[in-house]
């Protein structure tokens, strides 16, 4: 607990001065009374205390998000009923298409123009445009998009220059900082609320693959999305991304995504590249149970444990082995597989990391070499066009660089499924995004091209190997 005289040191000024004058004597004050101190505003200017000029100045720089998309309505059953009897054009025609929209928030982050909003904002939509708080509108383009983070970068169509916000430090905030959000909740509006930095480092949130974010208790909703988060220096420390709610308004639990992961993509987007170039580490980590900290001699579950390492990659030549427990990165402390990879994706790809970790009983220091995951084989992107059960599909070859991007095993050969049209064979045979063909009438299926041929030499049957989430599946399909 403190002393009373660093209690003292951190008291108002208003309580010092009284205690110069004797009407306070800190040193005789008992613990609960110095708690309990509460001092009346000394001076009008304290009275008018307000947030006002720093939202004045940053509204300027959160924008509107509006994004739209032409949509196929599915056919109703009863439609060719209605045909039969009215024809195309008559009582029972019905539209096909439909427009959907979403409505968001975003941060003008540079004065030309570009605007950092959240990914599922922008998700699928044609047609994008921004509203300042001034009322004037632009259409706007998606330069990046960044899935992994739920975060996009879009450039407003226009030469003139903006007011912008600088991105802060995320990695200085406490808990109990004061912030505030700015965003555009259920399209009523430019709207500011105010709360504390509830918690930092939140992971399992389930939001996107980089589990690592804020929780504030500013109130947050539905149209927040893609807002900001700022301090009280008026800079962003993130970006307003999703709510706790059972109602759909907010129950005070709302999670952004730190600063320092935003930035990753502000700079890739600046520098006009088409994705966020992150580190490869070329090893599996989970976590450390109970039972596992126990058994190598842990005080209590900490750290990751390294669970395969593949040759040649940065892992292997840093010297990481297979049961080593990584317990910090760049002198950062983590607890679970989401703080690891979050802490491991903000070291960039240039130079090295310093990881600690513990093999058996001894400290070790690691230096992982920075570097992408390579992207070999090339991705070969390939829709399957053939009227075979994998009609539909779009389809590129396994590397490092795609199994990091997809989020799956390192080290696994063969042709990953990365989108399926709804509407495709492929997918009323149940194929997935994420499942990965290894065999075709018993060939070995390596690339793209060698799953094209295969499947269109299948004839009426198709005998097949596929590995959907780490299990294996052989499936006889017919056509």
């Amino acid at each position: 607990m403190p002393s009373e005289s660093a209690r003292c040191d951190r008291a108002p000024i208003a309580i010092l001065l009284a205690a110069f004058i004797g009407l306070v004597t800190c040193a005789a004050m008992p613990d609960h009374a110095v708690a309990q101190s509460r001092v009346v505003p000394q001076s009008d200017a304290q009275v008018k205390l307000s947030y006002a000029p720093l939202v004045r100045e940053a509204a300027q720089a959160v924008v509107n998000v509006h994004g739209a998309r032409v949509t196929e309505r599915p056919r109703d059953h009863m439609e060719d009923f209605f045909e039969r009897f009215f024809g195309n054009d008559g009582f029972g025609a019905m539209p096909r298409e439909r427009i959907e929209r979403s409505l968001g928030s975003g941060v003008i982050v540079d004065a030309a123009g570009l605007v950092v909003t959240n990914y599922h904002v922008v998700e699928g939509m044609t047609e994008l445009r921004v509203a300042l708080v001034d009322r004037r509108e632009f259409d706007a383009e998606v330069v990046l998009r960044d899935p992994r983070s739920d975060l996009a970068m879009l450039q407003i169509a226009s030469d003139e220059s903006f007011p912008a916000l600088e991105l802060g430090d995320s990695e200085t905030l406490e808990v109990g900082d004061i912030v505030l959000a700015i965003g555009n909740p259920f399209g009523v509006g430019q709207t500011v609320t105010q709360g504390i930095v509830s918690a930092l480092a939140r992971t399992q949130v389930g939001i996107s693959d980089y589990q690592f974010f804020i929780q504030t208790d500013a109130a947050i909703n539905p149209g927040n999305s893609g807002g900001a988060l700022l301090d009280m220096t008026g800079q962003v420390v993130g970006i307003n991304t999703a709510i706790y709610s059972r109602s759909g308004g907010s129950h005070g639990i709302g999670f952004a995504i730190p600063a320092a992961m935003v930035h990753a993509v502000v700079e890739s987007a600046r520098i006009g590249a088409d994705r966020v170039r992150r580190p490869w580490l070329g090893a599996s980590v989970q976590e450390v149970t109970p039972d596992i900290a126990e058994s190598v001699g842990l005080a209590r579950p900490s750290g990751v444990l390294v669970t395969h390492v593949l040759d040649d990659s940065p892992a292997d030549r840093a010297g990481l082995r297979r049961g080593d427990i990584i317990r910090a990165v760049e002198g950062r402390r983590i607890n679970d597989p989401d703080a690891f990879g979050y802490r491991f994706a903000l070291a960039g790809v240039e130079g090295l990391a310093r990881i600690d970790i513990l093999r058996g009983e001894r400290a070790l220091d690691l230096d992982v070499p920075l570097m992408p995951p390579p992207e070999e084989p090339p991705r070969e992107t390939l829709t399957i066009a053939s009227r075979t059960p994998l009609g539909g599909a779009t389809v590129v070859n396994l590397s490092p660089a795609v199994a990091e991007e997809l989020q799956v095993q390192q080290g696994l050969e063969g042709v990953i499924i990365t989108e399926v049209d709804p509407r495709s064979i492929a997918a009323s045979y149940g194929f997935r995004p994420g499942d990965i063909i290894l065999e075709v009438n018993n060939r070995q299926i390596r690339r793209t091209g060698e799953l094209d041929e295969a499947m269109r030499a299948g004839g009426r049957s198709w005998a097949m190997r596929i590995n959907r989430g780490g299990q294996i599946i052989t499936t006889m399909l017919r056509g």
